[in-house]
């Protein structure tokens, strides 16, 4: 039986922490997480440091470094040991992946520089960040709580125990194993289109819809649920995946 495969959006953007992620000259990037907004996590934008030692905090607004050096962050997924969690509803379906299956992670980009920021010029665009080759997945709820406080001892979700305790009966959680990983350097899998309306819309590129197929008809990437890759374009997929950097 093939493997599955499911595309999904993560990291900081426009609506969930007020930019894109940095997007390097040399097709390297810093994946920045989302703000944690309960304030659970030590860890802040000003302690997690990125490319050449740089704090995260200096990817925002110069008016909002010192605020955002002191925000708690939601680091999830974790790329130490390779797991993600939510317990929201549109992320209910990734409970069914079984080992040996790929949960791929993409994120919006922006080119910036250290002198001038971001790149006003270049329109952020979506970019695959890496992937999970999972080990066990699950509702935390259905799973043995020493399992879930081992395995997923570094996520988010697990290791602060008042959020585990508020989303267990709802909590999705995915381990990768062998073979996950962040890339080194992004790579575009957007282009721009239009809504019904006429507004721009960042969808699947017709390149990259020869890797992942066109989700049924439904190729708009820029806030969507899990996009699950057809069964005839898992192997292609990951053939594709293994030999990116």
């Amino acid at each position: 039986m093939s493997k599955q495969m499911v595309l999904l959006r993560v990291g900081v953007d426009a609506g969930c922490g007020g930019i894109q992620g940095p997007l390097f000259s040399d097709g390297t990037f810093d994946f920045v997480c989302i703000p944690d907004n309960g304030g659970s996590a030590r860890e802040t934008y000003g302690t997690i440091l990125g490319r050449d030692d740089r704090p995260h905090a200096e990817y925002f607004s110069k008016s909002k470094q010192k605020k955002m050096a002191n925000q708690s962050v939601h680091i999830d997924p974790e790329w130490t040991t390779f797991t993600y969690g939510d317990p929201t509803l549109p992320k209910k379906s990734l409970r069914v992946l079984k080992p040996g299956d790929w949960l791929v992670f993409y994120c919006g980009l922006q080119l910036w520089d250290a002198i001038n920021g971001f790149d006003k010029q270049h329109r952020p665009a979506l970019y695959l960040a890496g992937y999970l080759v999972v080990e066990t997945a699950g509702l935390a709820k259905d799973m043995d709580d020493q399992l879930v406080q081992s395995t997923f001892a570094n996520n988010f979700h697990v290791r602060h125990d008042n959020v585990f305790k508020n989303e267990k009966d709802r909590l999705v959680l995915v381990k990768g194993g062998i073979g996950s990983r962040l890339f080194k350097k992004a790579h575009q899998i957007s282009t721009v289109g239009k809504d019904k309306t006429g507004t721009d819309l960042k969808v699947l590129s017709s390149e990259m819809q020869e890797v992942f197929g066109n989700f049924g008809g439904c190729n708009s990437i820029q806030r969507s649920p899990p996009r699950w890759v057809a069964p005839d374009f898992v192997e292609r997929a990951k053939a594709y995946l293994l030999n990116l950097e």
